[in-house]
């Protein structure tokens, strides 16, 4: 997937003795090279579609994600920033830890690197089936956020042009518009990807799946 070209990765380097856990960078300061910060500071109606998370990627392949074992240390303790395997990392800012200025704590080797992104998954209502609006709404609303946080480079802010909803076996979706049932199966990968249609979201049909996707990603590519 393609990371937002907005929030451009930011390559973080590592110092102090390999294989030993050592200070890396603050809490505030990885919110602010992510703009996690803006986006939390929006209301609340404006980014309810939307679910953001944090991606790390080492520069060094042999390193996985999981080895940058990242743990805020802050007036309360140490807590965990538990990072996925595919690099991901979900959070909402603790305002606490920033005023304090919380450092971030790490083990990654001596002088490896990781770049740091952004990324944005739709939040669909529950179930299987949905009004086609609901389901394609965190498209402009993702838009509109990215807008805000860019401020000044608004106009070279990327936007998100297709919906990915990914299953975790082969599936289908149908789109029960008025003039034609739309059918669509999901690829080699098990993804459907679907680009808003302005039409639809008029009309505001009924979508279906035949099963629930693990997660809906929002991207900035079309298909």
């Amino acid at each position: 997937m393609k990371k937002l070209a907005l929030l451009a990765l930011l390559p973080l380097s590592f110092s102090a003795m390999a294989a030993e856990e050592r200070e890396w960078i603050s809490y505030k300061k990885l919110l602010e090279a992510t703009h996690f910060d803006k986006f939390y500071a929006l209301p609340a109606a404006e980014r309810d579609k939307v679910a953001v998370y944090i991606t790390f990627a080492p520069s060094n392949k042999a390193i996985k994600p999981t080895d940058m074992a990242l743990t805020v240390v802050h007036s309360g303790g140490r807590t965990a920033l538990p990072v996925t395997a595919d690099g991901r990392l979900t959070m909402v800012p603790v305002a606490k830890w920033v005023s304090e200025d919380a450092r971030i704590w790490t083990q990654m080797p001596k002088g490896e690197k990781a770049a740091i992104g952004f990324g944005m998954n739709a939040v669909l209502p529950e179930g299987q089936q949905w009004s086609y609006a609901s389901a394609m709404g965190g498209v402009p609303q993702a838009n509109a956020a990215i807008k805000q946080v860019a401020g000044a480079l608004s106009l070279f802010a990327p936007s998100i042009k297709s919906l990915v909803f990914k299953f975790a076996k082969p599936a289908q979706l149908t789109i029960q518009a008025h003039n034609g049932v739309k059918q669509y199966s999901s690829d080699a990968r098990n993804e459907i990807w679907l680009k808003p249609d302005d039409a639809l979201i008029k009309e505001n049909p009924l979508m279906v799946l035949s099963e629930r996707p693990r997660e809906v990603e929002l991207e900035t590519d079309s298909k």
